[in-house]
């Protein structure tokens, strides 16, 4: 039956479906784990590097994490050249408002201009969603920390704990049972960790596998955005339980 439906995304089948954008949402199914934590102090973003051949060289900078503006910044799980499309779009957003009226764009404001230019993709011919979802993690006077996730379909919603990628209903149920009001950023990193270690497909959790950022008020109140080194993960994986120590050589 929805063969019929399934070439145009402008045409809904007869139980109210639009199957390419479900289509789309398939494809991020496939992609690495990504999952965000808000906490009282802080947002913390952890994300799962898909490493498809030992032939490949590994990325310098980072494949998972993005800094859209100094007070915000995202996870993706999905296509990358579609993410670098709407991260650029995001950034161009966030700099217009920051000249307009001289003060940082509030960040559901820059997630819902985001999630609108998504939504286009779904409504008119010849235009294919985007196969992307974002984690968005950011601070501004009005609201505090957020956490925001956003879909192909251009919806997007507030979290206090959320998943996205490659097993992220798993990662969902497991974060509804862990997760508390009070977290502080240091238990959401442990929190996040655990969670990505047992819902990762692979087997071994190690530094170059996962990225880990996180957003916080520095001491002096600036907005803080912070990619974790490979040290310091490595050290933060054994401190968590999640990875033995490695064995010191002779």
């Amino acid at each position: 039956m929805s063969r019929r439906y399934d070439s145009r995304t402008t045409i809904f089948s007869p139980e109210g479906r639009l199957y390419q954008v479900e289509y789309a949402m398939e494809a991020i199914g496939n992609a690495g784990t990504a999952i965000g934590v808000l906490s009282k102090d802080g947002v913390v973003l952890v994300g799962e590097k898909k490493v498809t051949s030992k032939l490949l060289q590994t990325s310098k900078s980072t494949e998972k994490m993005y800094k859209i503006d100094d007070h915000v910044a995202c996870a993706v799980a999905g296509i990358m050249s579609d993410a670098n499309i709407l991260i650029n779009t995001a950034r161009v957003q966030a700099q217009r408002y920051t000249y307009g009226y001289q003060e940082p764009m509030p960040v559901e404001q820059l997630v819902q201009s985001l999630c609108d230019t998504k939504q286009g993709y779904t409504q008119f011919g010849g235009l294919r969603p985007f196969g992307v979802s974002f984690l968005f993690a950011g601070w501004d006077k009005n609201f505090g920390f957020q956490l925001y996730t956003s879909d192909p379909s251009g919806n997007y919603g507030g979290w206090k704990a959320a998943a996205i990628g490659a097993n992220n209903q798993a990662a969902q149920s497991m974060l509804k049972q862990d997760y508390k009001d009070d977290i502080t950023r240091e238990e959401a990193v442990h929190l996040a960790l655990k969670v990505l270690s047992k819902t990762m497909d692979s087997t071994s959790l190690t530094s170059d596998k996962l990225e880990l950022a996180e957003v916080f008020l520095s001491p002096s109140g600036k907005v803080k955005y912070q990619v974790c080194s490979s040290e310091s993960l490595s050290k933060l994986l054994v401190k968590s339980g999640v990875t033995q120590p490695a064995a010191e050589t002779s």
